[in-house]
């Protein structure tokens, strides 16, 4: 989509996105979006990810710098998306937000195209700091 920053996942979440891809009936260029995203990720150990770093099921406060609006929400996979305070690995947001740490910010586009310009404020709860491994 646009340049973006050095984002990190773990193997585990790589491993477990590579179903998400091979088994959804979502959107190609979403599905193309979060394939390029874990195709540039550099990949750790879900025990060696530092715990500023947004995994999957964190719960990430974050705020669009482009519409200055703030966000508390948990990034999810498909099937448990739709619940309040969600938001699905498959939306363009929920893409942009995987792999990046504190205060690191993106470029993205947003639904129908509109630029976003997320920046990670703080991660709320992140699994793996927790010893969460098997959400």
């Amino acid at each position: 989509m646009n340049k973006s920053p050095a984002i990190v996942m773990t193997r585990l979440d790589v491993q477990r996105l590579e179903k998400v891809l091979d088994n959804m009936q979502a959107p190609l260029d979403l599905l193309e979006a979060l394939e390029d995203e874990v195709l540039r990720a550099r990949v750790v150990s879900h025990k060696r990810i530092a715990s500023d770093v947004v995994t999957m099921n964190s719960t990430v406060r974050f705020i669009d710098e482009a519409s200055e609006r703030e966000f508390v929400l948990t990034l999810v996979y498909p099937e448990q998306a739709g619940r309040p305070g969600t938001i699905s690995i498959l939306a363009p947001v929920g893409i942009a937000l995987l792999g990046l740490k504190v205060g690191q910010c993106i470029n993205w586009q947003g639904p129908q195209g509109r630029p976003l310009k997320l920046k990670i404020m703080d991660i709320l709860y992140q699994p793996e700091a927790s010893g969460d491994y098997h959400l």
